[in-house]
């Protein structure tokens, strides 16, 4: 599909608290819940199901930025696994973003070209794709929001329409072709706020382990967990701990680092590092 957006849709407007909620957002290490905003704020205007937000660059395996889900069937965590895992390479979207990178006249610079594309279940010819991203959450068609960000990689925000809503008509993708320069100046302040801040986290870590070298893997994902702010409810989620496990992991590694608690492992974290 053309690159959009193409429609005017001048009377659209944004729910004023819908958007401070997203832009409070953007960066945060909790980047499923600005999909889930993302997925309110267009739901709003346009009947959906789903939202998954990926970042692809060359040939490896896409990033998964965050998801959204309407209370389906729970599964999208994993769907979104198996797709970053085996199934991306069968995307009719990536035809898309090969054509662009390969266009000979691509001019480098200025504001990046947002590229709309469609797939239905129907086209999805691979027996085990179309089982598991289409017809395990019962989905009828995914739009997908494409832009090129630094001439290398590609955010993708696609949008999902449930068998109850059913194909994305005229009107509803006109919609979202207003939406989609807001849409993805967000996610591309997002990603980069996520990627720094994955990259300091990272940092700050292997600074820690050099001053532990008692630290496990298993603490060190307790301390990231830390230091996105993360509530022990939150932290039980990710690492597949019951709540009290989670609390009595947490005290251990602050037993570890001789610190009492989140205010001094801060304070541990930021000492100069003349004294590692």
């Amino acid at each position: 599909m053309a690159p959009g957006p193409r429609a005017d849709h001048a009377g659209l407007q944004i729910p004023l608290a819908d958007a401070t909620a997203l832009l409070e957002k953007l960066g945060a290490a909790s980047s499923h819940a600005v999909a889930e905003d993302l997925l309110h704020l267009l739901g709003a205007q346009v009947p959906l199901a789903q939202c998954t937000i990926f970042s692809f660059q060359g040939q490896a395996s896409p990033r998964l930025v965050g998801l959204g889900d309407r209370a389906r069937t729970g599964a999208l965590p994993r769907i979104s696994q198996d797709y970053a895992r085996r199934f991306y390479p069968l995307d009719g979207a990536q035809r898309v973003m090969q054509a662009e990178l390969a266009r000979p006249d691509r001019a480098a610079g200025g504001r990046p070209r947002i590229w709309l594309h469609r797939q239905r279940s129907a086209d999805v010819s691979h027996p085990d794709y179309r089982a598991v991203c289409y017809e395990l959450p019962q989905v009828t068609e995914r739009l997908s929001l494409l832009a090129l960000q630094d001439g290398t990689r590609w955010l993708s925000v696609n949008l999902y329409r449930g068998h109850e809503h059913g194909a994305f008509d005229e009107a509803a993708i006109a919609t979202i072709e207003a939406y989609a320069p807001l849409v993805m100046q967000a996610m591309r302040l997002h990603y980069a706020g996520q990627t720094l801040q994955d990259d300091l986290a990272g940092l700050v870590l292997a600074r820690l382990r050099r001053r532990f070298p008692a630290l496990t893997q298993r603490d060190l994902d307790v301390v990231r967990g830390v230091l996105e702010g993360l509530p022990t409810e939150a932290l039980a989620g990710r690492l597949g701990l019951t709540l009290a496990s989670a609390r009595t992991y947490l005290k251990r590694v602050y037993r570890k680092l001789g610190v009492q608690g989140q205010r001094e492992l801060f304070a541990l974290l930021m000492e100069p590092a003349a004294q590692d």
